[in-house]
Formats: structure tokens, C-alpha cells, sequence
């Protein structure tokens, strides 16, 4: 063998008992960190849990949301748990079509369901009335996002 080799494996065999020791210290406490972690991060998640549903008992008990809102919380109170949709489910909720308002725009929409927007089958008379009114509503909701409507 040359004289690098040698010198090399002496390295790698002259370690010590100290060194050994001292080496399964810090492992220890390096798996003891990662388990304290690991327990943190299981508390954390269990506090978020009951916030959420505290939040929620409290949001539930609220009559001022939107109807959107309303209708995600009470599809949440009849299933429980996170699990597929039947179809039975799914068609009792897509049948569901309410007309909901934008104050800031002023337009009023029919949503079907989930969130899907219809059309709504009107006159050419009423058609222009309803142009007419949401292109002043999006004008006046456009000064008033840059400031220039006066109140």
C-alpha cells in the first residue's frame, strides 16, 4: 500500500472511545428535540381543532352571513365528517337557486348550487333597464375604489 492509504485508513480507525460516547450523546438529543417537535406540533394541531370549532358553534349561531356562506355551513352540519358526495347529495344542492345581490356593483345574480352563476332568460326591455342600471353601479363602484365619488 502506498503511504496515502496508510495514512488514511489510521484516520478512520483511531477514533476513540471518548469520541463514540460523545457521538451517542448527541444522537439522544438530537431524537430528543425532534420528538419534543413533534409533540409541539401535535398540540398546536389539536388547539387549532377546538378553535375551529368554537369558531365555528359561534359562526353557526350568527344570522348575518351571506348566502353563499349559509349554505357551505349547513351542507357541513348535514354531512360531519369530510367523506364523497352521493348523488343524491349532490343533485339536492345543485337544485338549490337563490338570487343573491352585490351591494358594491349593484347587480343581482342567480346562483345555482356550488356557485355556478345562470343566466336569466328576460325581455329586451328589461334587458337594457338591467345594462343600464349595472354599468351605473360598476361606474360608481369603480370612483369609489379610486376615491373619486363624492358622498
Amino acid at each position: 500500500m502506498s503511504s496515502r492509504k496508510r495514512k488514511h485508513k489510521e484516520k478512520d480507525h483511531s477514533t476513540s472511545s471518548t469520541d463514540s460516547s460523545s457521538e451517542d450523546e448527541k444522537r439522544k438529543e438530537k431524537k430528543r428535540r425532534k420528538k419534543e417537535k413533534k409533540r409541539l406540533k401535535k398540540e398546536k394541531r389539536k388547539k387549532m381543532r377546538e378553535e375551529k370549532k368554537k369558531s365555528k358553534t359561534s359562526a353557526d349561531s350568527d344570522v348575518s352571513s351571506s348566502g353563499l356562506k349559509e349554505a357551505v355551513s349547513q351542507q357541513g352540519k348535514d354531512r360531519g365528517r369530510m367523506c364523497p358526495m352521493t348523488k343524491e347529495e349532490w343533485e339536492k344542492q345543485q337544485s338549490v337557486v337563490r338570487r343573491v345581490y352585490d351591494e358594491e356593483t349593484g347587480r343581482s345574480r342567480l346562483i345555482k348550487g356550488d356557485g355556478e352563476v345562470l343566466e336569466e332568460i328576460v325581455s329586451k326591455s328589461r334587458h337594457q333597464e338591467i345594462n343600464r342600471k349595472a354599468t351605473m353601479g360598476d361606474g360608481m363602484s369603480f370612483q369609489s375604489k379610486l376615491g373619486l365619488l363624492k358622498k
